[in-house]
């Protein structure tokens, strides 16, 4: 069986999923390729997997992290932007063909889907995100109204033609991208809700008081655990603006922080009751271990969280729509509370903090993640992809 993964490649999330299916399969003697660009690369290139470049593609972003929607249309612009996909797809070509793959497996990227299409080749979508909905701004208002009814059309007609689409998020109620699923009745009928890709279920590790002692975290104290996501550029000053807050924590919190570079070096840096890491390779331990987890409202984050019956405190980046959407749900399911990156400080941090420890919210996370606990999106989709290659 040979299976070639191309996972977007703006920030971590999206390959941080794709890696869990390709290692089981791997487990299976199957042969695995990866095609990825940006902040994809080094996450692959430090998994020690074979991995095809492919030309990059990405966003303009503002100083604040969010994404500069006017830039990003003049800068490089529709006919450059056009050019840079046209590129994608003809290396994607390339990359399939010289492969030949069982299965492709697309994480959210059009062009290796297209290429795949034209060769023939079967074709599994992973999606977590319908359609890109443009930041409703007044200004912009009449263009995100028009982009948004040409990329529903276009985009979602990429998605689900001929592919079998897979949604790693859990059924409802608890679905946290639901706000991101617009999905019309047509599309609908080759889409799975299939539970998350978790690389290391909370049940395969130690309990919480064996990790605290293994990782060295004091046993009577609040663990407040941050791992940063998003692409290097969007999580710049968020990362900035974070790291001078949590290093003002009083001692009565032990605060771990991973600034999320793979590849780089894992000793960590010490600040009295604060350990900030550039990246951490046992994430899920940190994860199982703490007791309140802070970061940006990705997919990933949250869903993770949730199995791990952890409660966040999310602060999403600016006019990120899908994110703004997976944190208003994980909001009203109870399971987190939202900070606008405006109103961050170190007062309102604290403050929330406490009031997520001291309230209802972890003993509904208890509750939720019992509910959850067996949605096994990683056994999933391996499931799909070896059906796929035996038919």
């Amino acid at each position: 069986m040979r299976v070639y993964f191309a996972p977007c490649g703006i920030g971590l999330g999206h390959v941080g999923r794709t890696v869990p299916i390709a290692k089981e399969l791997l487990k299976e003697k199957a042969e695995v390729a990866f095609s990825t660009y940006r902040d994809g690369v080094r996450y692959i290139e430090n998994e020690n997997l074979p991995l095809m470049k492919a030309p990059p593609i990405g966003f303009q972003v503002n100083q604040d992290g969010s994404i500069d929607f006017r830039q990003t249309a003049v800068n490089p612009g529709p006919f450059v932007s056009s050019f840079t996909v046209l590129n994608q797809v003809n290396a994607e070509i390339r990359f399939i063909g010289g492969f030949g793959p069982d299965v492709v497996v697309s994480d959210s990227r059009v062009s290796s889907l297209l290429a795949a299409r034209m060769l023939g080749v079967p074709r599994v979508c992973i999606l977590n995100q319908f359609q890109v909905i443009i930041p409703r701004r007044k200004h912009h208002l009449s263009l995100a109204r028009f982009a948004d009814s040409v990329t529903l059309t276009l985009v979602g007609k990429m998605w689900t033609s001929g592919n079998t689409v897979i949604i790693p998020d859990f059924p409802q109620p608890y679905t946290i991208s639901v706000g991101n699923l617009s999905i019309p009745k047509s599309y609908r009928k080759n889409i799975r809700l299939i539970g998350p890709i978790l690389a290391v279920h909370p049940d395969e590790l130690e309990t919480e008081e064996e990790l605290r002692r293994k990782l060295r975290l004091p046993a009577d104290k609040p663990i407040v655990f941050a791992p940063i996501s998003g692409s290097i550029k969007e999580k710049a000053f968020f990362t900035g603006i974070l790291r001078k807050i949590l290093l003002e924590f009083p001692e009565d919190y032990e605060v771990v922080m991973s600034l999320g570079y793979p590849g780089t070096d894992d000793r960590p840096e010490r600040h009295g009751n604060v350990t900030i890491y550039k990246w951490i390779t046992n994430r899920f331990e940190y994860l199982k271990a703490c007791d309140v987890v802070i970061g940006r409202p990705g997919h990933g984050t949250i869903t993770q969280a949730m199995c791990y019956g952890k409660p966040v405190i999310l602060i999403p980046t600016p006019g990120h729509t899908e994110q703004i959407n997976n944190a208003k749900q994980a909001q009203d399911l109870g399971v987190a509370k939202i900070i606008p990156q405006k109103e961050l400080s170190r007062e309102r941090l604290l403050r929330c903090v406490r009031q997520t420890l001291e309230g209802e919210t972890p003993k509904r996370l208890k509750a939720i993640q019992k509910e959850v606990r067996e949605c096994s999106g990683l056994r999933n989709a391996v499931e799909i992809i070896r059906a796929m290659v035996r038919n």
